[in-house]
């Protein structure tokens, strides 16, 4: 029986993507760059806010506003964050039925550190006993290194076969091979089934109860 269960947040808890979007496109809008549309974010995300902006602005990285609209991001997008995310629907009561089951959720996620915690206490107060964001300031590399994950195995005095892993993108597959334990793909996100198929997922489920279905199994 696993101990301790590990999600991702945008695209596996939470329905980010709008939010996301708007907030770019603020920033875009703001150093006269062309708008996006939510597809072209929901292919821009997964590896941290930085590679957002990098992807979403003309030139990437080599754009001389390239911090300033990085920046900007950061100021606009705390601003904005809640005005249309919300958990994916039965997201709440798996959460709810997990707690029940007396498994440690966790939540790492490569969004930065502040909005990570502020979106977990507010949409899954009680639910959530550990979660952390991209903070490599402090040497702590995003996913797909194991990072994230192995500090969370490492607060709870616990190894990589106590725990299994849940997300919704190739970064998240990628993350959990790195920390050497089972990944639940999740075709409710970001990614659809075909892609996460091609990107190596090996088990893939279409509802949040699924996940308890093979935690009991």
């Amino acid at each position: 029986m696993k101990k301790i269960i590990i999600f991702d947040l945008d695209g596996t808890l939470l329905n980010t993507l709008d939010d996301l979007a708007d907030s770019t496109n603020i920033v875009m809008k703001a150093f006269g760059y062309p708008q996006h549309s939510k597809e072209d974010i929901r292919n821009f995300v997964g590896n941290g806010v930085a590679k957002l902006i990098e992807r979403a602005i003309p030139n990437g990285k080599e754009n001389k506003n390239y911090n300033k609209c990085l920046d900007m991001f950061k100021e606009i997008y705390p601003k904005n964050m809640y005005n249309k995310t919300a958990p994916y629907q039965g997201i709440t009561d798996l959460l709810k039925n997990l707690k029940e089951k007396g498994l440690i959720i966790a939540v790492v996620s490569n969004k930065f550190d502040l909005a990570v915690k502020e979106l977990c206490e507010k949409y899954f107060p009680n639910l959530i006993d550990f979660c952390a964001g991209e903070n490599e300031k402090e040497g702590i590399r995003k996913k797909p290194a194991p990072d994230t994950v192995l500090k969370v195995l490492e607060q709870y005095n616990l190894k990589n076969n106590d725990a299994i892993y849940v997300g919704d993108s190739e970064v998240d597959i990628q993350t959990a091979q790195n920390s050497n334990m089972p990944c639940i793909s999740v075709c409710w996100g970001f990614k659809d089934r075909e892609f996460l198929t091609n990107n190596g997922a090996e088990i893939i489920i279409n509802t949040p109860t699924e996940i308890t279905d093979i935690l009991d199994d």
